[in-house]
């Protein structure tokens, strides 16, 4: 493993590549950027770290010889779910990539890897996993946590509003506020954000179904 920490780093980056030549670069051109970054030659040693250390962003090559990246993602997710991976494909893999994205893959880049390109899609999915994670928690109210929650589950607006016994009109002025504070532009966006939000945040946010109907928190 080959560590770099930079100062001001927004969040930390894991790396697996089983190239070492491949990692230094990488490790160059986020260091430059004032990332922190690990490099990894071996996918067991990546995930031992994460399961016992921190990490905002993981990026995996696809082709690698002990676990392909597929697994590493798999593995990774069962790990921290809500943790952001990044795939790098060969042209030849696009496909693969496409099921790493169907499996919970943020996003893939293919090589050879251009330093702006690299950058700017690391930086965008960082801003987004740290903004999303922090500014949720400290924004949302108790009532629009709650529509939030009964909207991931898929309801739609009137089925929210029957169930808290509140106006239609109600729910789509929370529904527009969430939208807004967390900076979703459409339900896609919105749900990507939201799995950002740690669980815990809606524990206490409770569920429609059978029985007294759930009372929203006042706002």
């Amino acid at each position: 493993m080959m560590t770099t920490k930079a100062d001001h780093s927004p969040g930390e980056i894991f790396f697996v590549d089983d190239e070492p030549a491949v990692c230094m670069a990488v490790m160059e051109t986020l260091q430059d950027a004032h990332l922190t970054v690990r490099c990894f030659v071996h996918p067991a040693e990546c995930l031992a770290q994460l399961d016992s250390g921190t990490c905002d962003l993981l990026i995996t090559d696809l082709r690698l010889p002990e676990m392909d990246g597929l697994e590493v993602l798999r593995r990774a997710k069962r790990i921290a779910p809500r943790l952001p991976v990044l795939v790098i494909t060969g042209y030849g893999d696009v496909p693969t990539a496409v099921t790493a994205i169907r499996a919970g893959a943020e996003d893939f880049i293919e090589k050879p890897l251009r330093k702006h390109d690299f950058l700017a899609k690391v930086k965008s999915i960082l801003r987004e996993h740290l903004s999303g994670a922090v500014g949720a928690r400290v924004a949302l109210t108790p009532a629009e946590k709650l529509v939030l929650k009964l909207i991931m589950d898929g309801k739609t607006n009137a089925q929210i509003a029957k169930g808290l016994n509140r106006a239609v009109r109600t729910v789509e002025t929370h529904r527009a506020s969430i939208k807004r504070k967390l900076g979703a532009k459409s339900v896609v966006e919105l749900v990507k954000r939201a799995n950002l939000i740690p669980a815990y945040e809606f524990e206490q946010q409770q569920e429609l179904g059978d029985g007294p109907q759930p009372q929203v928190p006042s706002v």
